[in-house]
């Protein structure tokens, strides 16, 4: 979806249900911190929820694609 940058993390995290709503509530940056940026969400989303072993495993399945 087209959506400028500083749109994407609301944007996002407004269509966040169950378990991934409840752990944006414990990460998300309380009133005087720094927002969140997209690419902080993102490493945030990829460690919890795409571990870097299972990244491994999905780029070595990927590149023995024939």
């Amino acid at each position: 979806m087209e959506c400028p940058d500083r749109y994407k993390v609301a944007l996002t995290t407004y269509q966040f249900e169950g378990e991934a709503k409840f752990w944006w509530g414990t990460v998300k940056p309380r009133e005087g911190e720094d927002p969140m940026t997209w690419d902080r969400l993102l490493e945030l989303l990829d460690s919890k929820y795409y571990p870097r072993d299972i990244q491994r495993t999905k780029e070595r399945e990927f590149l023995t694609l024939k």
